[in-house]
């Protein structure tokens, strides 16, 4: 191999083990920004790769910036809080419907606010519900490592579910709803087979009954009546936006910033939360790394390595549309699963861009690569940052889950629901070309 290719190799991994390590807690964006400066200073990208990196993932980050501030509102007023009761009332004291409810609750919320948002706000939530349930720790681990889980493999049907989707989208041109078409049902794939397995795997943990009355009234949990119910206006407008970012051709970020702008202005009217409290928490250092880890991974296409990886999903085409799903799929998510989702989407999208594919086989490459890089993570902890983040979480409210406890739940868990959903997305491709 030539010398750019080992300093393409020597960068990327460097980055990522301080990107994973985070030393002293150095933060992800320092981490990827001295990546991106070590690849220039080594030639191994140039300045005018970092302006295509930034028209590539900038839009992408600033969306997930507005939709986790949306989130972050909207768990300060008790919404999800209220959601969660309502579930656990809505079962009547069955425990296996209470799972199930919990299930579809993460669902619904890693879709529209993002898969992270759902794991680290939903997660403490249902921690702290079946601890007033009065559940030992085998009983509460279904439901915590459930909405985990799901938080992940759910968060395939809209552009806005997972950062992944919206950079994948947004580096080939796909609009909000040409996504949605292709996905939605792929996602249902997903979450009827997360569920069975969720189910299999943990049905002799799952308490059969609880008390009801041991919860709080869900309207408790709503800290001003007037915001929240203007809080279904202002999320019914963002839907709309969505749609409109693909008839109007303009960014998703636009439309994420200005309801999360609208919501922190509505928020402070009413004295429920503290603007500029709330966007100072925002992750802002996931732009810089988005930008800086993008980077990075430039220099491996600058080096041909991802022309490489382009010739192997090529190869994969000579089995058919079939194969061609299943091995793009798999690929990203081990690839995901050892050095993390976020470079591997953009190292895919640029194998399928040199991969000389068209029509619906290149199609179903691209939604492949989204679904690898949502479900993958969820192998090992290292697969994806919000994961990292979550174990960080549950650990600071005394719940321990081991590397190796994640791991072996993790493969059982993942790989027959990524085979369900690259299965699903084949036969609905097919259906609709």
């Amino acid at each position: 191999m030539t010398p750019i290719i080992w300093l393409a190799i020597g960068v990327f991994v460097v980055t990522l083990v301080f990107v994973i390590w985070q030393p002293k807690g150095l933060s992800i964006g320092w981490s990827a920004f001295g990546g991106a400066v070590l690849a220039l200073l080594l030639h191994v990208v140039h300045f005018a790769d970092v302006w295509s990196v930034t028209k590539i993932v900038g839009d992408a980050t600033l969306a997930f910036v507005g939709i986790i501030i949306i989130s972050m509102v909207l768990d300060q007023i008790g919404f999800f809080e209220w959601a969660a009761l309502k579930m656990a009332h809505a079962a009547k004291g069955n425990g296996r419907r209470v799972f199930l409810y919990v299930i579809m609750l993460g669902a619904v919320v890693s879709a529209f606010f993002a898969n992270d948002g759902a794991a680290l706000i939903l997660t403490p939530i249902v921690l702290e519900k079946v601890k007033l349930l009065q559940f030992n720790q085998k009983k509460m681990l279904p439901f915590i490592l459930a909405s985990g889980f799901i938080a992940d493999t759910t968060s395939l049907p809209l552009i806005v579910s997972n950062l992944v989707n919206i950079v994948s989208a947004d580096y080939f041109g796909v609009g909000f709803i040409q996504y949605a078409l292709h996905m939605i049902v792929p996602d249902l794939f997903s979450f009827g087979a997360s569920l069975i397995m969720l189910y299999l795997f943990f049905r002799n943990d799952i308490p059969s009954e609880y008390n009801p009355s041991d919860l709080p009234n869900p309207a408790q949990a709503i800290q001003h009546t007037g915001m929240f119910k203007a809080s279904w206006i202002i999320l019914g407008v963002l839907l709309i936006g969505y749609i409109l970012t693909e008839l109007l051709h303009f960014p998703v970020s636009v439309v994420a910033l200005a309801v999360a702008w609208i919501f922190l202005i509505a928020g402070s009217s009413t004295k429920t939360i503290t603007p500029w409290i709330t966007i100072q928490s925002a992750p802002w250092a996931i732009v810089v790394f988005s930008i800086g880890m993008y980077v990075v991974v430039y220099g491996l296409r600058n080096a041909g390595l991802t022309n490489l990886l382009g010739h192997l999903l090529q190869w994969s085409t000579h089995s058919g549309l079939y194969g061609g799903t299943l091995l793009t799929g798999f690929v990203a998510a081990i690839l995901s699963s050892v050095m993390n989702n976020m470079p591997t989407v953009m190292i895919g999208a640029l194998a399928i861009h040199s991969a000389s594919t068209t029509g619906v086989m290149r199609e179903a490459m691209i939604y492949a690569n989204v679904i690898g890089c949502d479900l993958g993570p969820k192998i090992t902890p290292i697969g994806s940052l919000a994961t990292l983040l979550w174990l960080h979480v549950l650990s600071q409210k005394g719940v321990k889950i081991s590397w190796g406890q994640y791991f072996k739940t993790g493969v059982i868990l993942t790989v027959p629901t990524l085979f369900v959903t690259l299965s699903g997305l084949y036969l609905w491709v097919s259906i609709i070309h």
